[in-house]
């Protein structure tokens, strides 16, 4: 069964084309699935699998308190095995027919307001080449919306400061062109003049953007860090991860009455209705607002 999934591993990445977390996502959810079979039920062929030991292995994540998004993820994890099986002839059904993708709580993305996003970008010590180098990031997260993986996968020649545009590589492999404002275009000029170069070893020759104290890629560990320290520092008491900047790039954006197109073709979304929940977002803030000043509210 292992080797089974290393072919499904293997399909994932080469012919599918996706990224490293979401095959890793998948990886992991599989691991579990097949260890409770043989483990737990004593099953060792893929022929013997049926409807209802899926459905047990679901209950059972149920029963440990996971949530329902948690057991989406599963289900599609599951699913693409088997297909990809009896795609292979690995198997000669497919058990995850009619099982049922269970109802997702819609959560609403936290956002930050435009006067912490601002305290956050002011607190890198400019003084400091990771000063320096955190403005960029932070500047360049908030200014184009990319996720965290992204940013990290940058390269030099990604970045095209005399057009304002930088190229990104999201889901899937796939590449966008997003326009960089004035504010993210200069700290990375400050960046690529004061402090790259400086960081940058002559053992570690590397074309990435962002580097770390040994010269080479930064981390999404070592980002996340300086982020939370960052926070700590504006005073941002609010839930923080770098994907609270995409949604606030995201929302800002449709607040100041950007096309919702647009924003979905920079956030790289493949269906608009993933980029629509962002109006909801706007829609419960102003309510907010509404509740905050209207004296009649």
């Amino acid at each position: 069964m292992k080797d089974r999934l290393q072919d499904f591993i293997h399909f994932m990445i080469v012919e599918k084309g996706l990224s490293q977390n979401t095959v890793k996502a998948y990886e992991r959810d599989l691991v579990n699935y097949l260890a409770y079979i043989q483990n737990i039920l004593k099953i060792d062929s893929f022929e013997d699998i049926a409807r209802m030991h899926i459905i047990q292995f679901l209950g059972q994540l149920k029963a440990e308190g996971k949530s329902s998004r948690t057991l989406a993820r599963h289900i599609a994890s599951i699913r693409s095995f088997h297909q990809f099986l009896l795609r292979e002839k690995a198997a000669g059904h497919d058990p995850t027919i009619h099982i049922e993708t269970p109802q997702q709580e819609k959560n609403l993305p936290k956002v930050l307001s435009v006067s912490d996003v601002q305290s956050l970008l002011e607190a890198p010590d400019l003084s400091t080449l990771f000063g320096i180098r955190d403005k960029a990031m932070l500047e360049l997260l908030y200014g184009t919306g990319t996720r965290i993986s992204e940013l990290l996968d940058l390269n030099l020649d990604d970045i095209h400061l005399a057009i304002g545009f930088v190229r990104c590589r999201g889901k899937g492999n796939k590449e966008r062109i997003i326009p960089i404002g004035t504010e993210a275009a200069n700290a990375i000029e400050h960046y690529l003049r004061d402090a790259r170069p400086k960081l940058r070893k002559e053992k570690n020759r590397t074309d990435a953007l962002f580097l770390n104290h040994h010269g080479k890629r930064l981390t999404r560990q070592g980002f996340w860090k300086n982020l939370k320290k960052l926070a700590a520092k504006a005073n941002i008491e609010k839930e923080l991860t770098p994907h609270t900047l995409r949604h606030s790039f995201a929302t800002h954006l449709l607040e100041n009455g950007a096309d919702l197109r647009a924003v979905q073709e920079m956030l790289g979304h493949a269906d608009i209705s993933t980029t629509q929940i962002y109006t909801h977002v706007s829609k419960t803030r102003l309510k907010e607002v509404y509740k905050q000043y209207h004296p009649r509210a």
